[in-house]
């Protein structure tokens, strides 16, 4: 049996990769893909409904796969730091990627909008952070500035060789179904990944329908204009002005899909739902993806039929996020140590 090796080996054809690319990696890949029986009973019968669970990603998600082909490439082309802004995943991954080359590793968080999980992670992997005073799309700002001045390579979404590393996604989910799903439901924040997935599946020779769901909060791409002050609960999409706004657009729209958004509420909802009835635990921003087809349904272009088989992207590990789900969760329960009282709590009186 030949283990697995990352995406890199896995899908080398397929990236911008040579023989002289030194390659680092930390196994990322091979995810699981739920069946996800009972969830699909809210919405249609006789759904094929699957989690695709990118939280099983070393630094627990999706920006693993994008971050070992940017990492490598930096380091191919001399680089001895690279920098991001961040909500939190990219940082974490970054640093870790960054740790694994022997590079420096830069963050710009934005002021208290970054999820408890993922500042460790990049605390602890070693990353200088810096907290700037302003949203994401400010610290996304002054990260660009700092590429045109020094010498250091910057590793968000903008970077190409992020899209290259996370559209093999789409690659694994058409390879385990041997073909794609009919539709595939996914969060928005940035843009980077549902435009990452789209050209995966161009690239398979594949089209699946592409629901986009953004948090009320931060759409800009339903509202049609940046959100200046974005707010939601979900953290990891709280960005007003996405860097690949027309490249998802042009993804949605050449693959008949569509953008709607869900509230924070509904989010929690679908957060709650996945980790009940299907043992699944992701951070919130994951949720939007279950939450938008529970909210919208599963729309078919044209009048045609509605899809039959759908694919749920979760982006990120519940773990990232513990606030979150501690705040949400009922009590501990406490109880003397006394067989009897345990029983009590547990059983009830009777």
């Amino acid at each position: 049996m030949i283990a697995w090796r990352g995406i890199i080996e896995e899908y080398r054809k397929f990236l911008p990769v040579t023989d002289q690319t030194p390659i680092v990696t930390l196994t990322e890949g091979n995810t699981p893909l739920i069946p996800a029986r009972r969830l699909a009973r809210h919405i249609t019968p006789r759904l094929d409904l699957y989690l695709k669970f990118e939280g099983a990603n070393p630094t627990g998600s999706f920006k693993d796969r994008g971050m070992t082909v940017a990492i490598s490439k930096a380091v191919e082309e001399g680089a001895k730091a690279v920098i991001c802004a961040s909500t939190g995943n990219t940082s974490a991954s970054a640093a870790a990627y960054a740790a694994k080359a022997g590079i420096e590793c830069g963050v710009l968080v934005p002021e208290g909008a970054i999820a408890l999980g993922k500042l460790a992670q990049a605390l602890v992997h070693g990353a200088r952070v810096i907290q700037v005073l302003g949203n994401f799309d400010a610290a996304l700002h002054m990260a660009r500035e700092l590429v045109e001045r020094y010498p250091v390579t910057l590793v968000n979404s903008v970077n190409p060789h992020r899209i290259e590393g996370q559209k093999t996604a789409a690659f694994e989910v058409c390879d385990e179904l041997a073909g794609p799903p009919d539709a595939l439901a996914i969060p928005v924040g940035n843009a980077g990944n549902i435009t990452a997935w789209w050209r995966g599946f161009t690239e398979y020779d594949a089209a699946p329908l592409l629901y986009g769901f953004q948090a009320e909060g931060a759409a800009p791409l339903v509202l049609g204009k940046p959100v200046p002050e974005p707010e939601t609960i979900a953290s990891a999409i709280r960005i007003g002005n996405p860097a690949r706004w027309e490249d998802a657009m042009d993804a949605v729209t050449a693959s008949r899909g569509r953008i709607a958004a869900v509230s924070d509420q509904q989010i929690l909802d679908a957060y709650h739902l996945l980790a009940s009835r299907e043992g699944v635990f992701c951070e919130p921003a994951s949720a939007a993806s279950v939450a938008g087809i529970l909210a919208h349904g599963l729309p078919a272009p044209d009048g045609g039929s509605p899809p039959e088989s759908v694919v749920c992207v979760l982006t990120g590990h519940g773990l990232k996020d513990p606030d979150t789900a501690l705040g949400k969760a009922p009590s501990v329960i406490g109880c003397e140590a006394e067989l009897g009282a345990v029983e009590r709590v547990v059983f009830g009186d009777d």
